[in-house]
């Protein structure tokens, strides 16, 4: 077995510390959650018709209208969003953060989330910054619930917010109707809220849509969702929040305080693109393919080499436990950039019992997943 003793844990992201190597040094960047590819041609036209407009000031602290009615016309198939249900923000994370806040202000710090293990990054980070509890929940080697543990931790803890992705991230499970619907019951039984995070639902492999929590369910629903990863702008920041009214009115007065706008020029880009495109229907069916073909290609390539993947539906990335002979990920990512110039992040960023996995990002060109395919390969050889 490999090992680095000279390394230790960095105290920053480890997303951030495996991206910085690339950046510095060079190599191929699977760590960072960076889509391989341009955005819409369309879009950057849009944005670029508008450079010479009156669009350079602050916007409304809500959001572009147009780019709100966008966002209302994504979920008319729903009962229908107001204007005061939906605030535009600097992308999921601060709408995630926003929410953490509302609830902070709401309740102080007694409380306790919960988030199914392994766990994005802000949904474990937020705790630790507020100085409240996270319970982590294991799910099973398919993705299952074990629904009696989590009703017995329901019962005797005081949660307040419970954290949901799908698809996931770093663990692309894609939640079916029944399991949402099931979550929604146990938050009216035990009096606790739901996070939505819904970055990745236009990003799935298979032939249906993944199932979505909106508020029009339930008002203890707070929906997250950005512009981001559908429409390959993740520099761009551009996102947005979906609950009842009453719950926004607050997180609008934090939002003034904190993030207060969205960029204005990116906002009126999106919206006009959105418009006169079909809202991105057909470049969402190209990045679909994409994915798709990133996936099929690389995660029986890993099987070959001894990875053990779990099940996956959607999203960027492929969870993967290390194969025989591998038990450390940390010490397995830094050796493999070391020789291979090949960024992974170790799993151990995002669950405590993940210490012999990664997380793995597919969603770049082929020919760039070819080479970190060949990279990986020679450092196993070596």
């Amino acid at each position: 077995m490999r090992s680095n003793k000279r390394t230790k844990l960095p105290d920053s992201s480890l997303i951030s510390y495996m991206s910085g190597m690339v950046k510095d040094n060079g190599g191929i960047n699977l760590a960072q959650g960076l889509p391989g590819f341009s955005p819409p041609e369309e879009l950057l036209s849009e944005l670029k018709l508008l450079v010479s407009e009156n669009v350079h000031q602050y916007p409304q602290g809500n959001g572009d209208p147009q780019l709100i009615d966008v966002v209302r016309n994504l979920y008319k198939q729903s009962v229908g969003f107001d204007d005061d249900q939906i605030l535009i923000v600097q992308g999921a994370t601060e709408g995630i953060s926003l929410v953490y806040t509302y609830f902070i202000k709401q309740f102080g710090t007694s409380w306790k989330a919960v988030a199914f293990d392994p766990i994005y990054e802000s949904y474990k980070e937020l705790p630790n910054i507020f100085g409240n509890e996270l319970i982590r929940i294991s799910m099973g080697s398919e993705g299952e619930i074990d629904w009696n543990i989590l009703e017995e931790i329901l019962a005797g803890n005081p949660v307040k917010l419970f954290f949901v992705n799908s698809p996931g991230n770093p663990y692309g499970k894609i939640w079916t109707k029944a399991e949402l619907h099931r979550i929604i019951q146990l938050a009216e039984k035990y009096d606790f809220y739901i996070l939505f995070d819904a970055v990745y639902k236009n990003l799935y492999f298979g032939n249906e849509k993944p199932e979505i929590l909106l508020p029009d369910q339930s008002s203890r629903i707070f929906y997250v969702n950005s512009f981001s990863k559908m429409l390959s702008i993740t520099g761009w920041r551009v996102g947005y929040l979906i609950t009842e009214a009453g719950h926004m009115k607050s997180i609008r007065k934090i939002h003034d305080y904190t993030g207060l706008c969205s960029v204005s020029i990116l906002q009126k880009a999106i919206a006009s693109y959105m418009n006169k495109y079909d809202f991105g229907s057909v470049y969402l069916q190209e990045l679909r393919s994409k994915l798709a073909i990133g996936y099929s290609f690389f995660a029986p390539e890993l099987r070959k080499l001894g990875f053990k993947l779990a099940p996956v539906s959607g999203g960027y990335f492929i969870w993967a436990q290390l194969p025989a002979g591998f038990s450390n990920g940390f010490e397995f990512a830094i050796d493999l950039y070391e020789k291979s110039k090949l960024a992974v992040v170790p799993g151990i960023h995002f669950s405590n019992t993940a210490g012999s996995f990664i997380r793995i990002n597919i969603a770049r060109d082929l020919a760039e997943l070819v080479k970190a395919l060949e990279a990986l390969k020679s450092f196993l050889n070596h």
